[in-house]
């Protein structure tokens, strides 16, 4: 807080952020909200004050919350006093040497001061007083009552030179159309004009409370979390290809007592600083930090005699811990399920938060953040990831993990960014991916859910391909489910993307290993490549590594002639099409195209526009295998065959002849080693078929039911357990898991289990 309680009324100070002159003006202990809008004495003492500080292009009052006015509003009123100073200093309207001109028609002078104060303090009826006032006195002319007609004439001109003057501004400008329809109401045309964004005490990001002039209404939802429901409000502005995402977080909604114990709070509380070793522990230290929190509010609230209520402490607690060791109105936005990506960019204080949003994709946001709170941030992270962010280390990429939010979040700061801190986070969604979620929102179908099944269940060695934002990682995490929960699995990442957490709850035998990013160096981390070598002397287990980038690839693709036909291995890594996998991993990661060949499956996932070019879906575009006869261009030598292709007109993958007459490699591979399946191509595709059935009728039943938790992970793991064990009771009985008898028992048991779930 910059101005404490006992400080001059309406005292100023000007500071200096990211090339803004901000003029902060003390209100604390102010009987009244310093409104510009609804307080003609305010909005004159801002008039005042930019004559002093004519450089000032943003102002803030400070009291329990903090009220800044943006640089669109103020220069409105900038423009006002370049006038008043105009009037007084060169034209200098009230001297006795311009008074003789008007001769010594009464009461000039009070008018004119009247008409310059009221220019301060309203100069929208200002304008309006000035043409009601030269009319009367052209009537006056007219019909000759006047006695010095030369005089009045001056008069008339100067109050002309006036009004045209006011008629130029942009206050004038911008609302003459509405100035009629609001002429006999007071100040309520300012509240349309003048609206400021709110600011607790507690933080210097912005936040612009009102809807935007203009805009259509589009949807509307809460995000509901403890303690708080925050209404998220979707809209679309004229020429704007982005939708409006505006959010209203309670802090922005408090009362003047809870804004007050929690500025008396704030204040206690900064003094214990978290420390570094306490920070590693992100759970433990918030909830360390909400019980004080609730604790001293609520001592607070005693004290100065203020009555909360159970869930008002609770709230108030969570906004002080949130404002204190978190991060701000970040948490806010990653505790929308329905946010993908979270943007700010440099220079941080000039630009709006920008949101991904799964419906609405591209969204600008009604929050702009602070120098100070993003520096807050950098910091934050650098202690709880043990990670540099400096000139020599202008690259931070690490994970964050609050309540049921998780994101992955890269911060660059200069050199690599020449205008400063910048931030992107990735949210991750609260439950893992499964692939009946992704057969419902037709990333694929269940035919290639089948297919996926199938290979995961038999251990092929698999990539995931994709650009940025194709949902790589997502898919992956789908896969890992198909792993039946009985075997051992290890996920290597650098950044903690896979909710290991959350499949762990659900009974898998899961070891997670957290490495050195590649973007990092110095660090006491282990590297990417190490770690993966390490999996290998841990005993017998699937491996899954969260992206291949670097040096680690050559060791993951040990891994896989290692645990050949053993256990699954499988990995995301950046590449558009198999070949683009190929090139990335052969030329750029230096794997020798023999070590390559190791690799059994690519799935390519890829953002497909729409034909407006305004719409992206996720689509999987590409099953392919990779066979092992070529020796040094898969392409030339037929390496790389499609069992399954994205058909653009039919917007889903369908199988290739390839696959439907039986030309896998990979998969006679499979069925080689199974009994009743070697030599049998029908019964293979048939088990193929049966698993994507599987997945639809999930589907189905999620969607009848209206159950969306039927098609989440938890479930996910029991009907995989119930297939198995249904498919090894007919296996038993008529010697292969034959469809036409698992489906009827698979569904018999899902309408049971889906019904009491």
């Amino acid at each position: 807080m910059l101005f404490k309680q006992g400080s001059a009324p309406f005292a100023t100070e000007i500071g200096r952020e990211q090339g803004e002159d901000v003029l902060y003006i003390n209100a604390i202990g102010a009987p009244i909200v310093p409104s510009i809008s609804e307080n003609s004495q305010i909005m004159s003492r801002v008039v005042d004050l930019l004559i002093e500080n004519p450089q000032v292009s943003r102002i803030v009052f400070v009291q329990q919350r903090n009220y800044a006015y943006p640089t669109e509003q103020i220069l409105l009123l900038a423009e006002i006093s370049r006038i008043y100073n105009f009037l007084m200093k060169q034209e200098e309207i009230l001297s006795h040497k311009k008074l003789q001109l008007f001769g010594n028609v009464p009461g000039i002078y009070e008018d004119l001061q009247y008409i310059i104060e009221l220019l301060k303090s309203d100069p929208i009826a200002c304008f309006l007083e000035l043409k009601s006032h030269t009319k009367n006195l052209r009537d006056q002319l007219d019909t000759n009552v006047s006695q010095n007609k030369s005089a009045l004439t001056n008069y008339i001109r100067a109050l002309d030179r006036i009004s045209s003057l006011l008629e130029s501004t942009s206050i004038i400008k911008n609302n003459l159309s509405i100035i009629p329809e609001y002429y006999s109401k007071k100040r309520q045309i300012y509240d349309f004009i003048f609206r400021p964004e709110i600011l607790p005490n507690f933080t210097f990001t912005r936040l612009s409370a009102q809807l935007p002039k203009d805009a259509e209404f589009i949807d509307e939802y809460e995000i509901e979390s403890d303690f708080e429901k925050i209404l998220v409000t979707i809209l679309k502005r004229k020429n704007d290809s982005k939708y409006f995402y505006h959010i209203m977080p309670p802090e922005y909604v408090l009362s003047e007592e809870h804004h007050y114990l929690l500025n008396l709070a704030r204040n206690v509380l900064s003094e214990h600083r978290p420390k570094a070793g306490e920070l590693t522990d992100p759970s433990r230290t918030r909830q360390v930090f909400f019980n004080i929190a609730r604790d001293m509010v609520s001592e607070l609230a005693n004290n100065k005699k203020i009555n909360l209520s159970h869930r008002e402490l609770n709230r108030l607690a969570k906004i002080l811990v949130r404002h204190t060791i978190g991060f701000g109105l970040i948490e806010i936005l990653l505790s929308d399920d329905r946010l993908q990506d979270i943007v700010l960019n440099a220079p941080i204080s000039l630009n709006p938060i920008f949101v991904r949003h799964e419906k609405f994709e591209e969204c600008i946001t009604n929050i702009i953040p602070s120098f100070e709170d993003a520096n807050s941030w950098a910091a934050k992270l650098r202690l709880q990831s043990a990670r540099p962010l400096d000139e020599a280390n202008p690259i931070l990429d690490t994970d964050l993990t609050f309540e049921n939010s998780r994101a992955r979040v890269a911060a660059i700061i200069e050199p690599l960014s020449p205008s400063g801190l910048a931030y992107a986070f990735r949210r991750h969604r609260d439950k893992p991916w499964t692939l009946p979620l992704f057969v419902h929102k037709k990333m694929i179908n269940s035919f290639a859910a089948g297919l996926l099944s199938f290979l995961i269940d038999n251990s092929r060695t698999l990539l995931v391909a994709g650009t940025r934002s194709a949902g790589k990682t997502s898919l992956l995490g789908s896969l890992l489910l198909e792993i039946m929960p009985k075997y051992r699995v290890i996920v290597v990442e650098d950044t903690l993307e896979l909710n290991v957490d959350a499949m762990r709850k659900i009974g898998y035998d899961i070891l997670r290993m957290k490495v050195r990013s590649a973007l990092v160096q110095g660090t006491n981390e282990v590297s990417a490549a190490e770690g993966i070598r390490t999996s290998l002397r841990l005993g017998d287990s699937a491996l899954i590594v969260g992206e291949v980038r670097s040096e680690e690839a050559k060791a993951l693709y040990e891994a896989m002639r290692i645990g050949a036909l053993a256990n699954v291995v499988a990995g995301t890594i950046h590449g558009d099409s198999p070949y683009g996998v190929f090139d990335r991993v052969v030329n750029d990661l230096n794997v020798p195209p023999t070590s390559f060949k190791a690799t059994d499956i690519i799935v390519v996932t890829n953002p497909i526009k729409t034909p407006d070019g305004l719409h992206t879906k996720k689509r999987v575009v590409q099953i392919t295998e990779i066979r092992k006869h070529w020796v040094s261009d898969p392409i030339r030598e037929k390496g790389f065959v499609d069992l399954m292709r994205y058909n653009v007109e039919t917007d889903c993958l369908e199988p290739t002849q390839e696959l439907i007459n039986g030309d896998s490699e990979i998969i006679k591979s499979i069925a080689s080693n199974v009994k009743g399946w070697a030599g049998n191509w029908d019964a293979v595709f048939d088990n193929i078929i049966l698993r994507g059935k599987i997945k639809e009728e999930i589907v189905n039943k999620s969607l009848e039911l209206n159950k969306p938790a039927i098609m989440e992970a938890e479930f996910n793991a029991l009907a995989n357990n119930a297939f198995h064990k249904i498919s090894e009771d007919i296996r038993s009985e008529f010697g292969l898991p034959l469809s036409d008898r698992v489906l009827p028992k698979f569904i018999e048991w899902l309408n049971k289990e889906a019904e009491n779930f």
